[in-house]
């Protein structure tokens, strides 16, 4: 594996399974009393995060925290950025206090790239503008597998805005290099033009694809895009391509539905739909935990017998 994780594309099939089967066997330490493991004991973790999360960054807290590494929290608010200090300055800063790894959320797409010309540790991209989030990827891949076995060959639909979504390329970049079928769906204008280019299908037509799938992957509308009128109204949307109970019926015996987070319910799908036992939101939540483990454990070069021992 590379230094870095900046993109899906960094990484080969091979290196996906290895990321895959590590994650798989960090799960079962979520699952004792006391959840820890020293592989990563004496290393330093800064989550540095320029936007808002919840999800991404506690589950990058608790990989870390998991595998003993001391961990940094590192927010715009109440810090030397909200003086107008640059990112190289803060970054140049990080490097001084000996961080190993720099986890990195930011509203600029190619940030996490421009920050490893700067500092010596590990970058882990936690989501760039609407560029990539990788990391978000792996465990939607592990959930898959998971769930039904394999990769190859599994029909996925990425629903909804595609055009501005970090989740929707790192998803599709990773789901066709490891062998599946893959058909973006929304309005024409939330499709990117390039799309065709990656290696998926593109419909406009929810109805028309949902009775071929094995995975139906929501992506939350962005309410502050619909100012800029991609899209006649929340409501048109919905009635368009928001997963409802009718929907759910046209979907395969077995199907997953999945969704990254946060949803808005009653819009991209319906509230009892979020809770169908297909619905596997939750598990995605859990299963980033270990992805996030097993990534900083391959790129920090843990040691073996950590997997496995007690902290």
């Amino acid at each position: 594996m590379n230094k870095h994780l900046l993109s899906i594309n960094d990484l080969t099939a091979e290196d996906v399974l290895r990321i895959l089967d590590t994650a798989e066997s960090f799960r079962e330490v979520g699952t004792r009393v006391i959840k820890k493991v020293p592989a990563l004991r004496g290393r330093t973790v800064v989550n540095l995060f320029y936007e808002n999360s919840t999800r991404t960054r506690i589950s990058f807290e608790l990989a870390a925290k998991r595998l003993s590494a001391d961990v940094i929290n590192f927010t715009t608010s109440g810090t030397s950025v909200a003086k107008g200090e640059s990112l190289k300055d803060t970054a140049l800063t990080l490097q001084a206090m000996g961080a190993d790894a720099i986890v990195i959320r930011h509203a600029s797409s190619g940030a996490p790239l421009t920050l490893t010309r700067w500092v010596r540790g590990s970058v882990l991209n936690a989501g760039d503008g609407t560029h990539e989030h990788p990391t978000q990827a792996l465990l939607d891949l592990y959930t898959m597998r998971d769930r039904l076995g394999r990769l190859e060959g599994l029909r996925v639909a990425i629903v909804g805005d595609v055009l501005h979504s970090r989740v929707a390329r790192s998803l599709s970049f990773g789901l066709v290099k490891m062998g599946a079928e893959v058909t973006l769906v929304g309005p024409p204008t939330l499709i990117p033009p390039e799309a065709p280019t990656w290696g998926v299908a593109v419909s406009y037509d929810l109805e028309a694809v949902l009775p071929k799938l094995d995975v139906c992957y929501l992506l939350r509308i962005q309410r502050e895009r619909q100012r800029q009128r991609f899209f006649p109204s929340l409501r048109e949307y919905s009635r368009l391509y928001g997963l409802t109970r009718e929907r759910v019926g046209m979907l395969p015996e077995g199907c997953l539905i999945m969704h990254p987070g946060p949803m808005n319910r009653g819009v991209e799908i319906e509230s009892d739909v979020a809770d169908l036992p297909q619905a596997v939101m939750e598990e995605q939540v859990t299963n980033g935990i270990a992805i996030r483990m097993a990534l900083l454990y391959l790129l920090l070069g843990g040691k073996a017998e950590g997997v496995g021992g007690d902290a």
